[in-house]
């Protein structure tokens, strides 16, 4: 199954419906309304079939997956009875991000990228990435999803995109293990991880993480698919073009740490929620950095993974001067 969310105009502003996704027919299937249709043809009355399908199918589709297998269960049966008087055409439509995580985390887990991001900072790799799977926090606030315009970060000048994979969390965990770690994961969906370089290698040489550098977009669409679509997490296709162009093509197969281990350990000591996202790291040659390349004001990005479908974004404008910190005279 495909689930995402598209936005529509209310009268309060935007509003996000979830929806089933049906790329081969081009369309997609309101299961806010599918659920409601259904409910009024067996008896219910038009505002009580709409408060219950507004619970089952809220705008978080994070709400949503937390409701566990009940959500599933009612989207194939609200599809099955009223899908067809609930469709929409996919053209046209506005699309929400794929999830609302409650926290933004970030893994780093792909050999061929490991080394040569390396190779291009002219650093070697720690050995501390081969002791734990490394990940960041980054903030939720600043989620996108597909066809959204990448706001341009304050005095960023070498912009990049960075293919992976989402983990979607289906169910609450803590202190979990890799053995059942796969029992806790709801889907996949394509996580872009957007990155100013020139911010990004004054933050690392502070040492506590990036901040500036990343949170100003992460992509996350354009939908989800259901984790019993696949067969091997290991062989998932992946590829990015820009404007057209392919940069890079490559798999799941180079992966140091697995799914299971990254899930596990971030569970380590905290909680993973329903609709949190977990992204794998980025793919080998999955990055302009790794290329010598970056992106420019304009430029359209593609990350397309098998099973899942492209997420594409439009790099926006340089935004005008503002306040950025003084440097400070030396204390030590």
């Amino acid at each position: 199954m495909k689930l995402g969310r598209f936005v529509v105009e209310g009268l309060d502003g935007p509003v996000q419906r979830i929806c089933m996704v049906l790329p081969e027919q081009n369309r997609v299937i309101d299961l806010r309304a599918a659920e409601a249709l259904r409910l009024q043809a067996k008896g219910a009355t038009r505002e009580a079939a709409l408060r219950y399908a507004s619970t089952v199918f809220p705008e978080s589709m994070s709400a949503a997956i937390a409701l566990g297998q009940q959500f599933l269960d009612t989207a194939a049966e609200a599809a099955e009875k009223n899908g067809a008087d609930a469709s929409l055409a996919m053209d046209g439509l506005k699309w929400g991000a794929a999830c609302d995580p409650s926290v933004v985390r970030d893994g780093l887990t792909f050999t061929k990228h490991i080394r040569q991001f390396h190779e291009r900072m002219n650093v070697t790799p720690q050995p501390a990435l081969l002791e734990i799977p490394g990940y960041f926090k980054g903030s939720p606030w600043t989620v996108i999803g597909h066809d959204a315009e990448v706001p341009w970060p304050a005095r960023g000048q070498r912009i990049d995109y960075e293919l992976e994979l989402g983990w979607v969390i289906g169910a609450r965990a803590n202190n979990i293990t890799p053995d059942t770690a796969l029992s806790h994961l709801f889907g996949v969906t394509i996580f872009n991880d957007f990155s100013a370089r020139d911010l990004q290698a004054n933050e690392f040489a502070i040492g506590m993480g990036p901040t500036k550098s990343k949170d100003f977009a992460y992509g996350i669409g354009p939908w989800i698919t259901t984790i019993d679509e696949f067969s091997d997490l290991n062989a998932i296709k992946m590829s990015v073009r820009v404007n057209g162009e392919t940069w890079g093509e490559g798999d799941t197969s180079e992966m140091l740490w697995t799914p299971e281990e990254l899930i596990a350990y971030v569970s380590i000591g905290d909680h993973i929620q329903p609709g949190d996202v977990i992204g794998s790291g980025t793919m080998g040659d999955g990055s302009a950095f790794e290329l010598g390349r970056s992106l420019n004001p304009g430029d359209v990005v593609e990350l397309e993974v098998g099973g899942v479908g492209v997420l594409r974004n439009r790099i926006g404008q340089r935004p005008e001067e503002s306040w950025w910190p003084e440097r400070r005279k030396p204390f030590m």
